[in-house]
């Protein structure tokens, strides 16, 4: 995330770099990702599957002084 801004939008703060942390199925742990379109249902609670095409990693500045975030979804944010 290099052309990040260093400074928070709504209080000139310092901000940091981090992610969104999502618990996936049995205990694993992902970077939250960003999907274009609308989700679509499937069966239950499920959503269908989207093409890896439209999918981005989120990547997230938080501001240490009041707490603003603010998200970037780019494909340089997947874990390594």
């Amino acid at each position: 995330m290099n052309q990040s801004p260093s400074r928070c939008a709504k209080c000139a703060g310092e901000m940091e770099q981090g992610f969104v942390l999502d618990n996936a199925d049995r205990g694993g742990r992902v970077v939250s990702r960003w999907a274009a379109g609308a989700p679509q249902k499937s069966v239950g609670t499920l959503l269908k599957a989207v093409s890896a095409d439209s999918v981005f990693p989120i990547g997230t500045l938080r501001c240490k002084s009041c707490g603003y975030l603010e998200s970037y979804a780019r494909p340089e944010f997947a874990a390594r």
